[in-house]
């Protein structure tokens, strides 16, 4: 199809140079665009600007798969953000369950496995939102040199994220680092990984008045010794979409 609309590669080259200038770093695409759509765009825009390379750098992700077959609109198999976002997903938690894979290998997506990239995801902001912190929202400690360094090594050889957040975990599980410098480290890595840790956005403000209810039947078996009626109540809690952790301090909710 690239050659047969050369005057659409041609208006899409002009307008990459307009907005990015006449040679960028690095160029993103789908392994689909190799062939022909990226060629065309190296051709076409170093020939009108006469600098070589067009981009220093290109990196192709492989195809996002739904039980091993590409998702396509011919297949009748796309899932698009909205209804990812519609069945309670937050948008973040489907980037870190894209992190989990490298960007040459395929992702194969199921409802599951985001359900279990959303529970991670909910333990590591909520990590971050409990370590130390003063009250200008400021960091403190610092970033610890070695997992900084583990961390850029692993992010320079090839942007390997699923080691990046390897190191992540490892960081948060080390009780040899002091809260304050895995928050200072976390939040330093949060910059390339982009899952604003910083903000819990699965704390709610206000809890609703039917899960308050639970809640307070739920902490009143539990005090009891009724175990058994707690967890049923924790799953009825969480079939309205609310998760309950206990803390040392009582139960802590947010959603789920």
């Amino acid at each position: 199809w690239g050659q047969g609309f050369p005057g659409w590669h041609i208006e899409c080259s002009a307008m990459i140079i307009k907005l990015l200038g006449e040679q960028i770093d690095i160029h993103t695409g789908g392994i689909e665009h190799i062939p022909v759509h990226h060629n065309n765009e190296i051709a076409q825009s170093e020939a009108v600007t006469d600098k070589k390379p067009f981009s220093k750098y290109w990196l192709h992700r492989a195809h996002l798969q739904i039980s091993g077959e590409k998702i396509a609109k011919s297949e009748e198999n796309v899932v698009y953000l909205s209804e990812i976002i519609e069945k309670g997903f937050s948008p973040i938690a489907f980037r870190y369950f894209l992190l989990l894979s490298h960007y040459r290998t395929p992702t194969n997506f199921s409802w599951e496995a985001l359900t279990a990239a959303q529970n991670a995801y909910r333990k590591l902001k909520e990590f971050v939102s409990n370590l130390p912190n003063n009250a200008l929202n400021t960091q403190l400690g610092s970033s610890t040199s070695k997992c900084d360094q583990d961390f850029r090594e692993t992010m320079e050889n090839d942007l390997n994220t699923p080691e990046a957040l390897a190191i992540v975990w490892k960081l948060v599980k080390d009780e040899n680092i002091p809260p304050a410098d895995k928050r200072a480290t976390l939040l330093d890595f949060d910059k390339v990984l982009g899952l604003d840790l910083e903000h819990n956005e699965f704390e709610i403000a206000e809890i609703p008045e039917e899960i308050q209810k639970l809640l307070d039947e739920r902490e009143k078996v539990r005090s009891s010794g009724d175990y058994k009626k707690a967890d049923e109540l924790r799953e009825q809690i969480k079939k309205l979409g609310f998760v309950v952790e206990d803390t040392p301090s009582g139960q802590k909710i947010s959603k789920s």
